[in-house]
């Protein structure tokens, strides 16, 4: 996490916004207080990304032996 007063964040914002798309979190001071935050968006995982990457047990949808009482 990097900290930065007011005035460093006017004449460094484009920067910043590289360190930010990097991963970085900036905390913006005014006074050595926090006022502001410049971080990262999370990025929302795409739909097929895990393919290849979760396995299933061959016998996934057999009954359990446990739970035979309760589906008779």
């Amino acid at each position: 996490m990097t900290k930065l007063d007011i005035e460093q964040v006017k004449s460094n914002f484009s920067q910043l916004l590289d360190l930010a798309i990097e991963g970085e979190e900036i905390i913006i001071t005014q006074d050595d207080k926090p006022v502001a935050q410049i971080s990262p968006i999370k990025r929302a995982l795409k739909r097929g990304s895990a393919k290849g990457k979760v396995l299933m047990s061959p016998d996934f949808d057999e009954p359990l032996e446990y739970f035979q009482e309760y589906t008779e």
